[in-house]
């Protein structure tokens, strides 16, 4: 796990955020999700500057397109953004997941 990740970790686990339970490095269709929470069906990833490269990026555009697909929201933060903007982040989070349809709690 990176430093951001577990910033960000530090800060939705155990139900800390809208009381929402997120679960981490977790698989969702055949992709392994940063972080997921079933409840909204919503996958939060954490991208490193690798994720700027061409082909990584496509790779990311295509998995996102295809949990799409499946009605899984995603939603992208940078670890500079998580690093030096965490509190916006959790707000965006906060915001996105109050707007997304509640699925039955995860146990």
């Amino acid at each position: 796990m990176t430093e951001a990740e577990k910033i960000l970790w530090d800060e939705i686990r155990n139900r800390k955020l809208n009381k929402l339970k997120f679960r981490r490095q977790h698989p969702v269709h055949f992709y392994i999700a940063d972080f997921y929470c079933h409840e909204k069906r919503l996958v939060i990833e954490v991208d490193g500057l690798v994720h700027k490269q061409r082909l990584v990026k496509e790779h990311d555009d295509t998995r996102t397109a295809e949990l799409d697909r499946l009605g899984i929201h995603v939603i992208r933060f940078t670890n500079e953004q998580i690093q030096t903007s965490l509190q916006n982040v959790l707000n965006e989070i906060k915001t996105i997941t109050n707007k997304l349809p509640t699925i039955s709690p995860s146990p």
